[in-house]
């Protein structure tokens, strides 16, 4: 029998068969995935194979995992040589950002928007806590909203404690399976509650002292919807290292770069102090490229 994974808390998993039914369930041996050793062997959202388990009647056991069609994976935080996947088998990703209490940097947007890239998933940020704008937040979020619409992503603004734009976002839902990302803090919870609020989330508000917003979820958990397809809830994140990326790849993961690639001189550009740089160019005098996602760019660069 096949099921899908709901919940994963490290050595226990929460399935649905295909027939509906909600069981526990624990790995058989050791899995290695697309010879990817990672962290956690088994994601939310995967699809998996599944036996009666013969040291108890009220599990089973997970003996194989159906090949995924995608996943967002991340360094792991406490061995950067390793990989986490975040989920697995997505139609989409939204990223909540804020750009006050607690506020998301574009930098942070931008390591996501390439790792779905790389992992061909499509991403859309929703840009939530509008009615904290002031002028400059809102400057500011017209800004970033032409920069990554330009490029070809969905931007949109919501307040959940307004309730504006609940109903947009909600119809990007349905029927898709659908990840909810971003840092502690920035509404991930609150917004399942107001679409699921029998599951009655924990919330907690941002610490004054740090600005930073507190883990309220521990592990990922999926959940279905009444109108068709699911949402993944996972655990805030802090930062998002990129796992395992050529430097020479980076570039590709920009639409915008990607785009004026072919015209750089030479087929190995890093696009930071080669000669008849398109992407140089591009940032510099045609504006194609911004200089906040280049800046963006080369910090990554850095780090990988």
């Amino acid at each position: 029998m096949q099921a899908t994974v709901y919940k994963s808390t490290g050595s226990w998993y929460i399935v649905k068969a295909d027939n509906g039914e909600i069981l526990n369930a624990r790995i058989k041996g050791v899995f290695k995935i697309d010879g990817i050793t990672s962290t956690n062997p088994i994601a939310v959202g995967d699809k998996v194979a599944i036996e009666a388990d013969t040291e108890s009647e009220r599990s089973v056991v997970i003996v194989k995992i159906i090949p995924r069609k995608n996943y967002i994976a991340r360094a792991s935080p406490h061995n950067k040589n390793q990989h986490h996947i975040v989920a697995s088998n997505l139609d989409q990703a939204l990223l909540f950002a804020t750009l006050k209490n607690p506020r998301t940097s574009p930098g942070f947007i931008d390591r996501f928007l390439v790792t779905a890239e790389a992992y061909h998933v499509p991403a859309v940020i929703i840009f939530n806590k509008t009615d904290l704008h002031k002028n400059k937040e809102e400057e500011k979020f017209a800004e970033l909203k032409r920069i990554y619409s330009d490029i070809g992503y969905k931007v949109a603004g919501i307040s959940l404690v307004n309730n504006q734009g609940l109903d947009e976002v909600k119809d990007l839902l349905h029927n898709k399976t659908t990840l909810i990302s971003g840092h502690s803090g920035v509404g991930k919870s609150t917004f399942i509650n107001s679409i699921l609020p029998e599951k009655n989330l924990k919330t907690r508000e941002v610490s004054g002292w740090s600005g930073k917003g507190m883990h309220t979820t521990t592990f990922a958990e999926m959940f279905d919807l009444a109108e068709g397809g699911a949402i993944i809830d996972t655990p805030g994140i802090r930062e998002f290292a990129l796992a395992d990326m050529p430097k020479a790849e980076l570039s590709h993961y920009f639409p915008e770069m990607r785009a004026v690639l072919p015209e750089c001189k030479f087929n190995n550009c890093l696009h930071v102090n080669e000669p008849d740089c398109a992407v140089k160019n591009a940032v510099m005098h045609t504006g194609r490229v911004s200089p906040g996602r280049y800046i963006s760019y080369i910090n990554i660069l850095d780090t990988l």
